[in-house]
């Protein structure tokens, strides 16, 4: 059903791909001085590269790796979850800033200018959290992962939210919060626009100030 829909909005994701071309060349080139204090601040900061390079599924299932400047200590997937909670002791100082300001989603205008992800779409999920969707959820895959989305701005204090369960974290993400960003990314795809992808980017500029 939904590949179909997309079918019809051809035109729409070859704008996408071509707005996502130019805008992140333009951004890359911009944020440049950030981009490098930001790389700077992370090395001095903690043991470790500059980059997170997390699995992620993209497109069509295909796994690609996410950037990110690193806000965790090295290695911290290998000592606790694959999600962030609250306070999460793996943050290093510099890392709480970053998080603060987003400044590690900047990193991933390199992976919209590669092609592995868009500007606004369906939110990327490491694969243990494929495993476990429904049908319907897998149709978010037939279009590049984004950087935002409308689920990335209504869940934008997910760490906070998952701080706050009582239950085990990821049984609340897959149970609770995983369903509502899928049925958000599904509506995203039945109006997919250009237009639309910079009205969702002004919303998050607005949503992180």
């Amino acid at each position: 059903m939904y590949f179909e829909k997309l079918q019809q909005h051809h035109a729409s994701l070859a704008g996408k791909r071509l707005f996502d071309i130019v805008v992140s060349a333009l951004m890359l080139v911009i944020l440049s001085p950030i981009l490098l204090v930001t790389a700077a601040a992370v090395k001095l900061d903690s043991k470790g590269p500059v980059f997170y390079r997390q699995v992620r599924v993209g497109r069509y299932g295909k796994d690609f790796r996410i950037f990110k400047f690193r806000t965790m200590v090295q290695d911290a997937d290998k000592k606790g979850l694959a999600i962030t909670v609250g306070e999460d002791p793996r943050i290093t100082r510099v890392g709480h800033m970053i998080r603060k300001c987003r400044l590690d989603e900047i990193a991933q205008l390199l992976n919209v200018l590669g092609g592995t992800m868009s500007f606004v779409g369906p939110r990327p999920e490491v694969p243990k959290y494929v495993d476990v969707y429904e049908d319907a959820y897998m149709a978010t895959l037939l279009v590049r992962p984004g950087v935002t989305a409308p689920s990335s701005i209504h869940f934008r204090n997910e760490d906070e939210i998952l701080a706050a369960s009582p239950d085990d974290p990821e049984v609340t993400y897959v149970k609770k919060i995983l369903p509502t960003k899928m049925a958000l990314n599904l509506e995203y795809l039945d109006s997919i626009s250009v237009w639309r992808d910079i009205k969702i980017m002004f919303q998050t500029v607005k949503a992180v100030l």
